[in-house]
């Protein structure tokens, strides 16, 4: 292909807002930028002196620009995300966070249900949030059940209830499935909920104070007694959120960039009180700007949607961009209402804007003080094996199982910037004799390289967690290796103790053994391995056991789908309720014939 024709190209460029998209010799897009003047902006690049290190690297790759002309520069900068989304260019910064926010959800029923909430907004009802994660929801709901009574089961449990369940009696939830509350008081007790998650802790106060009087000059005293715990659980909630302000809703992005490392701290404040916060650390491309990353992390994450997040009327910022307006205007059209940029210098917002910069900087220094400790025991083991191409890339497998049930082998993957989570597996081991943990490594090893074509994944260094044995098990499984480039199969056998520093390195291609002193960085990059390996099965290995516990016994009968398992659970309360049935009372249930009942009467008793 010829050499880019600068000149040729910009000649042709027109003065309108648009995107442009550059493709290097292979036709890979390798950066999407957008301009309001695409000529002015492209003009740039070609300059005869360029002082950006990154833009002359960019040049260098050009071979073809594609142009896409748009009405404004707010309609440019909506597609420009979206075709990083969909390119991931080399030289954008990029956004690697897709995971949606919880919310708390407050159903629409008569008696409504209130639960934690992931992904599209499509139930009737109300959404409290976001929350930066799942635990801020759980404490959220735990809290709300010791103040408020308000049902948090499920809706079939809910349906099928006869008599309170653990919860009444527990004094977490007041029981509307069988009438222990009246519609009213239910009712009442769902409106001070809403209050109290809309951030309105004074108003539900002064409310349960005047109940609590009211109630006391009635001689209901139970009553009384009933709204005082509820005044004292909720004044010990205040006293615990000490985090609090004037502040109704914002955004506030702490920011921190050394070289290629960057961290975003998301500060979520919303009904005057930080909700709790989240840590992004975007890709980088080197010699990047800082106001270019802050930038493009903005961008990505309220254009994108990421999370479907609601956006606040107000983002404070770190710096002041360059594209301000055009992004506040962007973002406010995704959004459907105006939403501002913000870089305060004092009040509130400031001394939020202080804690959201501290805790950026400081999750780059652990980041960057881990990242040193790795390239220290990353060079110390390189010369203990001493690799001719150096190490790159390393594997490990470790099995678990329980008494030869539900047996799970994992495989975990290492680079030089530490594990690469991306390409870590779990196998499912079946076809072997329970608690064979040879021939589980056998077909662990088989699963994961029989069809391996892609030589990059080809690891250098493959740790097998045990001694001779399963080391044996993984030279067996090498023995016919179709590829030229062969991975060194390294023992990890646990010392006599079992405690950590007493391991032995057994090297599969000399069969000699190692026995490194235990503050060797060497060894601790074996350990962490070896340990993120066994963490690694041991939880797929507790997921799956939990799952086979779990599984209902009327899951194992054919004939019976979920349509009639519902059925069955809804009309005789649970699963109790069904194996306590006889024959002749599971024939009643809307949907069984007399032979299914027999069916499912004999697999409950083993019959």
């Amino acid at each position: 292909m010829s050499v880019f024709d600068a000149k040729a190209f910009l000649a042709k460029v027109p003065s309108q807002p648009g995107v442009y998209r550059m493709l290097d010799k292979q036709q890979t897009v390798v950066y999407v930028g957008k301009a309001k003047d695409l000529k002015k902006r492209l003009a740039s690049y070609f300059r005869q002196q360029v002082d950006s290190v990154k833009t002359q690297a960019l040049v260098a790759q050009i071979a073809e620009i594609e142009l896409t002309i748009t009405h404004s520069e707010t309609e440019a900068l909506i597609l420009e995300n979206n075709l990083i989304k969909q390119f991931l260019p080399k030289y954008n910064v990029l956004l690697r966070d897709d995971k949606s926010y919880p919310y708390i959800f407050l159903s629409g029923h008569k008696h409504p249900r209130i639960s934690s909430h992931r992904g599209p907004k499509t139930k009737a009802g109300q959404y409290f949030g976001p929350y930066p994660n799942a635990n801020a929801v759980w404490q959220s709901l735990k809290t709300l059940q010791k103040i408020f009574p308000i049902r948090q089961c499920e809706d079939g449990f809910y349906r099928a209830r006869t008599r309170p369940c653990l919860q009444y009696q527990l004094k977490l939830c007041s029981a509307p499935c069988v009438g222990k509350i009246s519609d009213d008081d239910y009712a009442e007790q769902v409106r001070l909920a809403t209050l109290f998650l809309q951030g309105k802790n004074q108003l539900v106060l002064d409310d349960l104070v005047q109940k609590m009087l009211m109630a006391s000059e009635q001689l209901a005293f139970e009553t009384a007694a009933s709204y005082r715990d509820q005044i004292s659980a909720l004044r010990q909630v205040q006293e615990q959120q000490h985090v609090s302000g004037e502040q109704a809703e914002l955004d506030v992005i702490g920011f921190s960039l050394a070289g290629q490392s960057a961290v975003v701290h998301l500060l979520l404040v919303r009904d005057q009180k930080i909700l709790g916060s989240k840590a992004f650390s975007p890709k980088v491309p080197a010699n990047s700007h800082p106001q270019e990353v802050l930038s493009a992390f903005v961008r990505q994450f309220y254009l994108s949607g990421v999370a479907g997040q609601l956006i606040p009327k107000h983002i404070i910022l770190p710096m002041a961009l360059e594209d301000e307006v055009a992004l506040s205007a962007a973002i406010s059209a995704v959004a459907g209402y105006s939403v501002q940029l913000l870089t305060p210098k004092r009040g509130e917002r400031a001394n939020y804007l202080a804690l959201a910069q501290k805790n950026a900087e400081q999750a780059l220094l652990s980041r960057q003080s881990l990242a040193q400790k790795m390239a220290l025991r990353y060079q110390r083991l390189q010369q203990l094996l001493a690799l001719p191409d150096g190490i790159h890339r390393m594997e490990c497998f470790d099995i678990s199982h329980t008494m030869g049930q539900d047996t799970i082998a994992s495989c975990v993957v290492f680079d030089d910037k530490g594990p690469y989570k991306a390409e870590y597996r779990r196998y499912n081991v079946s076809g072997i004799t329970g608690g064979d943990d040879y021939a589980a490594m056998q077909f662990a090893l088989d699963k994961r390289y029989g069809r391996l074509e892609d030589q990059e994944k080809i690891p250098d260094v493959i740790f097998i967690d045990g001694g001779q044995g399963q080391l044996n098990t993984a030279i067996s499984a090498f023995a016919n290796w179709p590829h030229a480039k062969r991975p060194l199969l390294v023992g990890v056998a646990k010392g006599t103790s079992r405690k950590p520093g007493l391991e032995t390195l057994i090297l599969a291609d000399s069969e000699r053994q190692c026995h490194l002193a235990a503050d060797d960085p060497a060894l601790h990059l074996i350990q962490h391995i070896r340990d993120e390996a066994h963490r690694f099965a041991i939880t797929g290995h507790r997921s799956k056991r939990g799952k086979t516990l779990l599984k209902s016994p009327l899951e194992q009968i054919k004939g019976i789908g979920d349509k009639r398992r519902q059925a069955l659970l809804q009309y005789f309360g649970g699963l109790q309720g069904v194996l306590k049935a006889s024959a002749t009372e599971l024939a009643t249930v809307p949907g069984i014939s007399r032979l299914q009942a027999e069916k499912i009467y004999q697999a409950c008793h083993n019959k």
